[in-house]
């Protein structure tokens, strides 16, 4: 069977090992064919996987959409596809193309909306214009999708509210984690205290966090690159955190990251709105106690100081749950331990495989809908 995808991320063809690239690594052996749609990449790589194929647009993200119909028609009439994927956010694109492309050829497509920009708290102008544009554009965008895809369950309740019919909405987790890579090391040394991983943008948190070092003992390792890290720089240099705080910048892959994450002893998360963070379950199956406000998936996976401790997200709360949880070694290992058990949750080659099967259910729809 052949796989459409229309997509926004545009890591693989830059060259970087990121959460996409482990995800087609294991998904594309399930597939005859996968034909990906994504906007335009200077100078693109080739793809590393055989039957994988990357197809980058030459236009600006206002001709997207009529270059997903256009792309997307010939590429049916040439492969045959049976189903797409399209992976949807403001503005709002890779919807309307997906919509245009069913008109014309009957594809059966799954809207996937990973997360909402702006939910439950915006971190920017450009996040309150989202949250605000999603909740007018979303329920529109899933009339004429075979289901919907949503990866936690806040998600595919905030949809249920702007209008989106509950029987279309499917709870289906992108959270691959890799047995072989993200466990606890006993034989490591712990170096930091505390460790946080993000792309380096206000959404994520980072400088409340930073204020929240100036009250309480300990080191900080900052796995990630950004725009917000030159601000977060200068905080660090103005408050007398240079000694504590370490930047790794960019890693290149995720045995890289997990490396980096059991040097510490616990994680922090502290973002505004997420659709997972992959990386908070990443950290716990690395055996990390993790300290995450109460978004994305997370309010799904962890129990309140069973497995983890949530947060207001303000400095003056994080200092106080850091402060308690670096005190007390035997809550350490305990949350820790009871971490390290999401494994069991999220194991990459079995939910890969639910997700490919999936959508291959969503491709029947065009054979019920041509026969009925």
């Amino acid at each position: 069977m052949k796989l459409l995808m229309i997509s926004g991320d545009r890591s693989v063809p830059t060259g970087k090992r990121g959460a996409f690239y482990y995800t087609l690594e294991e998904f594309s052996k399930h597939w005859d064919r996968v034909d990906i749609l994504c906007p335009h990449v200077s100078h693109p790589a080739p793809s590393p996987f055989g039957n994988v194929y990357f197809h980058i647009s030459p236009h600006s993200l206002l001709r997207q959409p009529g270059w997903i119909l256009q792309k997307g028609r010939d590429l049916i009439a040439e492969h045959g596809h049976a189903v797409a994927a399209v992976h949807e956010y403001p503005p709002f694109y890779n919807g309307i193309g997906a919509a245009r492309l069913h008109r014309m050829t009957h594809i059966p497509y799954v809207l996937e909306v990973h997360h909402i920009v702006g939910y439950p708290r915006p971190a920017s102008a450009a996040e309150r214009a989202g949250k605000f544009l999603s909740r007018l554009f979303l329920a529109r965008d899933a009339r004429t999708a075979a289901s919907v895809r949503v990866v936690n369950g806040e998600t595919g309740r905030i949809l249920t509210s702007f209008g989106v019919p509950p029987h279309k909405i499917h709870i289906v987790p992108s959270f691959y984690l890799d047995a072989s890579v993200f466990y606890p090391d006993l034989a490591v040394r712990k170096t930091f205290d505390l460790v946080f991983c993000a792309r380096l943008v206000p959404n994520k948190g980072l400088l409340p966090l930073l204020a929240a070092l100036k009250t309480v003992r300990g080191s900080l390792l900052i796995i990630g690159e950004g725009p917000e890290r030159a601000r977060a720089e200068r905080y660090i240099s103005a408050n007398g955190l240079s000694g504590r705080v370490t930047f790794t910048g960019w890693l290149n892959g995720q045995e890289d990251v997990a490396a980096k994450l059991r040097l510490a002893k616990v994680f922090v998360m502290n973002s505004f709105s997420e659709g997972g963070p992959r990386v908070a379950l990443e950290a716990m199956a690395c055996g990390l106690p993790v300290i995450a406000t109460k978004v994305g998936v997370l309010p799904d996976v962890i129990k309140d100081g069973e497995n983890g401790i949530f947060t207001d997200g303000t400095a003056m709360d994080l200092a106080i749950k850091i402060r308690a949880l670096l005190d007390d070694e035997q809550k350490l290992r305990r949350l820790g331990d009871k971490a390290s058990r999401i494994i069991e949750r999220f194991e990459r080659t079995r939910l890969i495989q639910e997700y490919a099967e999936f959508l291959k259910a969503a491709a029947h729809t065009r054979r019920i809908s041509l026969h009925s």
